[in-house]
């Protein structure tokens, strides 16, 4: 089975950024040669809809093959919406929690980004996961691009 990386918006940005493009680019490249999917949300399409052109190319310069779509559902509105009222992020910070609700409804293998602060953060990590826990969710695995990469580059 493809494993399935939900990707959010910092990781497609990361393709042109000084700092995350060599790690982004490995990313699509894996996802362009049939090693993982990419799963993009309507989220992230918004989120990209006032973003430069080279960065939307990015994005749709993928095969359909490499990608699968999913939505904000009622079920992600409402599971984001615990995350915040358990204190996990704060309401400032909702579209991170959309889309960890998302991957976590959408049973994705991984949720890879480039937001340390507000995703890819240990604490964070415990508190969402123990929020799907008691909500009856799997555990969701949150890494940066570099962690799920087949041994390359590093």
């Amino acid at each position: 089975m493809i494993p399935r990386i939900y990707i959010d918006t910092s990781v497609i940005g990361g393709c042109l950024d000084k700092e995350f493009a060599v790690w982004s680019r490995m990313l699509f490249k894996e996802f362009r040669s049939g090693l993982k999917i990419a799963v993009v949300s309507d989220l992230t399409l918004r989120e990209l809809e006032d973003a430069p052109q080279e960065i939307r190319r990015i994005l749709s310069d993928l095969p359909s093959e490499s990608m699968d779509f999913v939505f904000l559902s009622d079920e992600a509105i409402k599971l984001a919406d615990t995350y915040i009222s358990q204190g996990v992020v704060t309401e400032k910070h909702l579209i991170d929690a959309q889309h960890i609700a998302i991957a976590t409804v959408e049973k994705v293998y991984v949720l890879v980004s480039w937001n340390f602060k507000q995703i890819v953060n240990l604490d964070r990590i415990r508190k969402f996961n123990a929020v799907n826990l008691v909500k009856g969710y799997h555990l969701l695995e949150i890494r940066s691009p570099q962690e799920v990469l087949y041994g390359q580059g590093n």
